[in-house]
């Protein structure tokens, strides 16, 4: 039986929620009472209703993706002879088509992984994900690499993703000058849309190989899709154990009553701190280097579903709450200070993890130096473990709202819960301000203008536009 077949073990694996830090009984008039959140209920069980109806109706097609079988064989067979031959995987992807794989193999791949042997990474290649257009920044990625060793996965949820597409173009000259077009198809890979885009008309006339993204997962919500899987999986994560820890979150979420609801008790806590206590700044802090990557991805997902101008009612609201990503301890000495005696504007999360891989013991040396001394007997474990608590402590004592995630162990099956976790807080949230998740209109302009000034047919009045525009003042340069 696999560990994530075990109710036991699974049972020990659950994520859970403090957030003592956050209530006005620790943190005074800056906290949150009871009442205000018992206030949010039915508000809450409203949007717990709609959302299992926009479920069943197929408009939120990232519940289904825990429950996903046939996916994984398509990944593992394609991802077989890739493995016998592949040193370097690529990824070419930006936004959802990037930081979900990134976050991943950060959070469950030895910190070393790329720089390290075949044969201690179990012969599995290296993951390099390339989400920026910079020359020189890309230019340098692909010089270190073996290209006859080399596998790329092309990854745009519409397949007309133009920095995606950019990268395509020079990497498939790269290669087909090298092997010739045929052997330059077998090293690619296209993650896109199963019918509309440029990739997948490349796909059809090229035979390309290829995954497709569900047409109802939005790209930010996307990492549970082949968007993430197959890099996940050149890397050696377990995707059934991935997929078991979102459906054991995604279980644990619809047996709970709305009061009791991991999902829509964080969604309401942050949701409060936004709209009634002046606190815009979601700060997400987790004490664990190797969950940096998680916190980007967040970032983008509750910066992108939330942050609207518009309304459900096409009412100008311009709301949303900014999230921030920092990590523990290296930020206690960059930005803490700036948390602990700043503007009220925060609320803090942490994500504590209780158990690590490994536990590095403290020697008692050098014991006439008090500064030294006192280390020797611990552990970095514990010292770790006692800045966040002494961190969380103080933030409270300096009544500046805090929460905590905790997470038993790092493992892809915590990595499930808290993916599907996350995902849930946002549309619920989405919810409480009355706005679309799933869309973006705010990033369009930047996208269409950039057409036009690069050529593209069909879109010279955004080109006509830019040129018509004032110029800028020569008063304005310094």
């Amino acid at each position: 039986m696999k560990r994530y077949e075990d109710p036991a073990w699974m049972a020990g694996q659950a994520i859970r929620l403090d957030y003592n830090f956050a209530m006005a009984d620790f943190v005074g008039e800056q906290g949150l009472s009871p009442g205000e959140l018992e206030a949010l209920t039915p508000r809450l069980t409203a949007i717990h209703e709609n959302l299992t109806a926009e479920r069943q109706a197929g408009r939120l097609a990232f519940y289904d993706l825990p429950y996903q079988r046939e996916v994984i064989k398509e990944i593992k067979k394609l991802s077989k002879p890739l493995l016998e031959w592949c040193w370097d995987f690529v990824v070419l992807g930006i936004g959802g088509s990037a930081l979900g794989a990134r976050s991943l193999h950060q959070a469950l791949c030895h910190p070393q992984h790329n720089r390290m042997p075949m044969a201690r990474r179990q012969h599995k290649p290296a993951l390099w994900v390339l989400d920026n257009i910079d020359p020189d920044y890309f230019y340098g990625l692909v010089d270190g690499m073996e290209l006859r060793r080399t596998a790329v996965n092309v990854i745009s949820k519409s397949g007309n993703t133009p920095e995606t597409l950019a990268q395509f173009l020079f990497l498939y000259q790269l290669l087909k000058g090298r092997f010739g077009a045929e052997k330059a198809r077998e090293r690619f890979i296209i993650t896109t849309d199963p019918e509309k885009g440029s990739l997948r008309r490349l796909v059809e006339r090229e035979g390309f190989p290829s995954l497709s993204v569900p047409p109802q997962v939005g790209g930010r919500f996307s990492v549970l899709t082949p968007v993430g899987l197959l890099p996940a999986a050149m890397v050696g994560i377990d995707l059934e154990e991935l997929l078991a820890g979102a459906r054991f979150m995604d279980q644990r979420l619809q047996e709970s009553q709305v009061q009791d609801n991991l999902a829509y008790r964080l969604a309401a806590l942050y949701y409060l701190f936004t709209m009634t206590k002046g606190r815009p700044i979601l700060v997400i802090m987790p004490y664990a280097a190797t969950l940096a990557g998680l916190a980007e991805w967040f970032c983008q997902l509750w910066g992108e579903s939330l942050g609207k101008r518009l309304d459900l009612s096409g009412r100008v609201v311009e709301v949303g709450s900014i999230p921030v990503r920092a990590v523990g301890v290296t930020d206690q000495h960059s930005q803490l200070q700036l948390y602990i005696e700043g503007p009220q504007d925060k609320v803090i999360t942490f994500l504590q993890v209780e158990k690590f891989q490994h536990r590095l013991e403290l020697p008692p040396l050098f014991a006439d130096l008090d500064s030294l001394k006192y280390l020797g007997g611990h552990s970095l474990n514990e010292l770790f473990r006692v800045e966040q608590t002494a961190t969380a402590f103080n933030l409270k004592q300096a009544q500046r709202p805090n929460l905590t995630l905790c997470l038993p162990e790092i493992n892809a099956f915590t990595m499930g819960q808290l993916i599907f976790l996350w995902e849930v807080v946002t549309v619920a949230a989405a919810g409480l301000l009355k706005v679309n998740p799933l869309d973006q209109p705010g990033v369009e302009g930047g996208k269409l203008t950039t057409y036009g000034l690069m050529g593209r047919s069909g879109f010279e009045n955004y080109r006509s536009e830019f040129a018509e525009a004032i110029p800028k003042m020569a008063k304005y340069l310094i």
